[in-house]
């Protein structure tokens, strides 16, 4: 597999630096990405980089994976608005474990090939870097006006700029080039990939690299993600879409891909699967034909659902997603987690009853009107009930004398209500 070729017909490539492709087809090379650790797990944003790095161990070259503690104490002017807030040695550490263990899903950090997925930690051979040892043997090699060019730096020293930037982030550029100068010579790392906005940065590496060892090195990044209609990608109203199913249940992750845009959906599948370029051209062609069925978006569901997180859990958010279209039955909510079961319902309106009461048992007449006001009246209950309009738990309520207790519980802790096709209710037991 030519990496470069792959890269180009899904969209991957925004800037290469001249060279990069004939480095690839000469020899076995090691290119690194680097990732903030100020979470304990990814976030969709930090799939790109993944994707690229996964595309490039598939290609036969050796990823690695950058942690950036040291960096993630500083603040990447990038973009940004506002500098990091710093981390202590015992979070750092414990967000590098997690995030290996996520990216295990992703690169083979296990294999006994040439081409094994490394992971490294800046903080590592930048905690005892001093100042003075920094200014001497990095700071001498690049000059003020190099780094006032970047356009990462115009941006925050401007006019518009309120916040301006400090000297902490405006030495960014040469901690990052750093980091490629110590791949180089640790790992004989030719190549360092990132979005579009780290060009800047990923070029002062190289040119250090060029002054301090006479070596040559390459810059290659991808085009920043967006949505058709403008809006950042990977956020949502309630964040940013985790890897971390505590953070972002499987189920919600599923949602988030199954309701993209057709423009984005025929964008992503390319950026975010490993289905062929014939596969994806055929599944695109299939879905304009017939957009309505929205197999693009279904399949770029469960291609992203499965690598995450796993077969079982896509086939679990596939079936709590029937649950809102009337075709789940009792038994299959009584299946679903807890956490899926609360994302899947996030935001209907919710009750709280006695757990006495449910103990005792409540006549179902009495519960949705005087313990939780589903209906306004016994009066508007007891009309829909005639009609079969009102269901408990996925099934129809036949009777007004229909006693609920603690046999009727999802989770031992809640009750489903739904009034007409559309509208539902979470009774909450506490």
């Amino acid at each position: 597999m030519n990496f470069v070729e792959e890269l180009k017909w899904r969209g991957m490539i925004h800037n290469m630096m001249p060279g990069t492709e004939e480095q690839l087809e000469k020899e076995l090379t090691s290119a690194y990405v680097g990732i903030d650790p100020t979470a304990d797990s990814l976030h969709i944003g930090h799939l790109v980089g993944v994707m690229m790095l996964k595309h490039f161990q598939n290609a036969g070259h050796q990823p690695i994976v950058l942690v950036g503690g040291a960096t993630g104490m500083i603040g990447d002017p990038s973009g940004k608005s506002q500098e990091r807030n710093l981390l202590d040695e015992t979070a750092l550490r414990h967000n590098q474990e997690s995030l290996k263990k996520q990216l295990s899903k992703l690169l083979d950090f296990d294999t006994d090939a040439k081409n094994k997925a490394l992971m490294v930690n800046n903080y590592d051979w930048m905690k005892e870097f001093s100042f003075l040892d920094f200014i001497r043997d990095i700071g001498k090699h690049i000059t003020v006006n190099y780094m006032m060019s970047k356009d990462s730096v115009k941006k925050r020293l401007s006019a518009d700029s309120k916040s301006g930037m400090s000297f902490t982030e405006f030495t960014y550029q040469l901690v990052q080039g750093t980091d490629f100068l110590h791949l180089y010579r640790e790992y004989g790392c030719r190549l360092q990939m990132g979005g579009s906005d780290q060009w800047g940065n990923i070029v002062t590496g190289t040119e250090l690299i060029r002054r301090k060892e006479r070596g040559e090195a390459f810059a290659l990044t991808c085009p920043l993600i967006t949505k058709a209609d403008g809006g950042k990608f990977g956020k949502t109203e309630s964040g940013n879409i985790w890897l971390d199913p505590e953070r972002t249940s499987p189920y919600s992750f599923y949602q988030f891909w199954l309701n993209t845009s057709d423009e984005d959906a025929e964008k992503y599948i390319k950026i975010f699967t490993f289905l062929s370029k014939s596969e994806i051209e055929t599944l695109i062609e299939k879905h304009r034909e017939a957009p309505h069925m929205r197999e693009l978006q279904k399949t770029l569901a469960k291609e992203v659902t499965v690598m995450v997180h796993s077969e079982e859990e896509y086939n679990a958010a596939v079936e709590a997603s029937q649950i809102l279209f009337g075709k789940a039955t009792s038994e299959a909510l009584a299946k679903i987690d807890e956490r899926t079961f609360l994302a899947v319902f996030e935001g209907v309106p919710t009750f709280d009853i006695n757990k006495t009461d449910i103990e005792k048992g409540i006549n179902v007449v009495d519960l949705l009107t005087d313990h939780a006001a589903v209906f306004p009246s016994k009066g508007e209950l007891k009309k829909l009930l005639k009609v079969g309009g009102v269901s408990l738990n996925k099934e129809k309520i036949e009777s007004y004398e229909m006693l609920i207790d603690n046999s009727h519980l999802i989770n031992n802790k809640y009750l489903l209500v739904q009034k007409g096709k559309k509208n539902y209710f979470l009774l909450t037991v506490k």
